[in-house]
């Protein structure tokens, strides 16, 4: 591997480190810690969005999709997001006014403590399995592109999220997926020309690319599947402790509404960056361009082509900053992960159940603790788990289509009741179990996450006219730090 290539994300590596020292100096409470002391301004927080939702699919796996069958309908499942960013401009207000720091706290303050214990559970094997997934990401990319074995590569990205993520917290995973959104839009854009340049031009790739790759709708299965996907991230952005915390630490309504709308932007504009890659590779292939290493790079995983092809045609600076740009799509959403899963253990599962009453020093310590235990547990399954990735989007989804409705709705609806949301909860992650295992027949054409929320909404509805709340209020139920 080129000496430049190395350096360059070397150094990258370790301007994370130096990021998470940075951070720790500003962090002395727990809320420092969770949620940045709710200081993040428009920029910032828009930056730690799109970082944090952008990683391995929507970069490698969008270059290998467009690649592949879906052609430029791949750019769907980044523009998905960004239109899930802006459904979600009305609610970000109600996220930040409700002054909590992780999503079950919100459970526990607006239903019952068994709510939230169930839910803080549900959420935390998802952030787990999400991290373990991240790792496994990240190392293999950093074994192909420096030419590590796969264990040395997993231990070197476990160091090095799990030490600046633990020493800053959310300021230090802000401020590094502020620059880690910067690398990754930029390194995939700089790589362009040069894929354009080698393919002979753009009229070149559309003569030597099937007609049916230029469809937006053809290759993803059309517009219900589209729909599909936009559903699927409103749920999942609204629950996930990942992206909801970000919401929960904007220094007012205000700056979440327009965090929200640069995340969506970035989105927007970044989701068509990778198609032009795939598209152009496809190209490459087509006309026998290609080195013979990265054809047998295209056989083995098409997702690690891209590293491949920057090594064989472009200037070493260029092919570290792209690499530095593709590590820090799965960095920056495994950090966010491993911060999500100690905070719902420190604030939801150790202050309320282990060591009632925990001052706030002692559940930071905890949630500290807690991630370097989930970094470590995540880096053993890594080493030994093969369908991971299969695993994750189903954790992913199976969170929000239980959560969804009862955390959503009772921001609205002062009947709401915690029995209807431990019926929401229990009712909808299991019809999305039992569709996804192939137990319950699945909606041909459709995602199987929008029966799930719509049963989960009639549990929902059901269940609180049943059993209804002690007293109809939206106000949550005051906690001392």
């Amino acid at each position: 591997m080129n000496v430049t290539i190395v350096l360059i994300v070397v150094l990258y590596m370790l301007l994370m480190l130096a990021i998470g020292f940075y951070s720790s100096k500003k962090i002395s409470t727990n809320t420092d810690f969770m949620v940045a002391g709710r200081r993040l301004g428009p920029l910032l927080m828009a930056g730690t969005l799109a970082a944090t939702e952008i990683g391995g699919g929507s970069s490698l796996g969008v270059v290998a999709n467009a690649y592949g069958s879906w052609g430029m309908s791949a750019s769907w499942y980044i523009i998905a997001m960004g239109i899930a960013f802006m459904i979600l401009i009305p609610l970000a207000p109600k996220f930040r006014s409700s002054a909590v720091k992780t999503v079950p706290e919100y459970f526990r303050r607006r239903y019952d403590k068994f709510s939230g214990g169930f839910s803080a559970i549900v959420m935390m094997a998802a952030l787990v399995g999400l991290t373990a997934g991240q790792f496994k990401a990240s190392a293999s990319i950093l074994e192909v592109m420096l030419g590590l074995d796969y264990t040395t590569s997993l231990i070197i990205v476990t160091l090095v999220i799990t030490v600046y993520a633990v020493m800053g917290g959310l300021w230090s995973v802000t401020l590094t997926d502020f620059v880690q959104v910067f690398l990754i839009v930029f390194g995939m854009a700089i790589a362009i020309p040069f894929a354009l340049n080698l393919a002979g031009g753009w009229a070149t790739i559309k003569q030597t690319v099937p007609a049916e790759h230029f469809s937006l709708t053809k290759g993803i299965g059309g517009w219900g599947q589209i729909a599909g996907f936009v559903i699927m991230y409103v749920a999942t952005f609204s629950v996930g402790q990942e992206a909801v915390s970000r919401y929960y630490a904007a220094r007012d309504g205000k700056a979440a509404v327009q965090g929200s709308i640069i995340a969506a932007i970035v989105n927007f504009v970044f989701a068509f960056i990778p198609v032009i890659l795939g598209l152009a590779m496809l190209s490459l292939f087509n006309q026998n361009l290609l080195d013979p290493s990265v054809v047998g790079a295209l056989k083995t995983n098409t997702r690690y082509a891209l590293p491949a092809l920057a090594v064989a045609t472009m200037p070493a600076v260029v092919t570290g900053i792209l690499f530095a740009g593709i590590i820090s799509a799965t960095m920056s959403s495994a950090d966010s992960d491993l911060l999500g899963a100690g905070s719902i253990f420190g604030n939801d599962l150790y202050k309320i159940f282990i060591r009632k009453g925990a001052k706030d020093k002692e559940v930071m310590m905890v949630t500290k603790i807690a991630m370097v235990i989930v970094a470590l547990f995540s880096l053993v399954t890594a080493l030994y788990a093969n369908n991971i990735l299969t695993l994750l989007a189903f954790s992913f989804t199976l969170r929000a289509a239980g959560t969804f409705i009862p955390y959503v709705m009772g921001h609205f609806w002062k009947k709401a009741s915690s029995a209807g949301s431990i019926a929401s909860i229990l009712i909808g992650s299991v019809v999305f179990f039992l569709m996804d295992t192939k137990v319950l027949p699945s909606i041909p054409t459709v995602n199987n996450i929008i029966p799930a929320l719509l049963i989960s909404l009639i549990a929902f509805y059901v269940f609180s006219l049943i059993m209804p709340p002690k007293k109809e209020t939206l106000e949550l139920l005051y906690e001392e730090d």
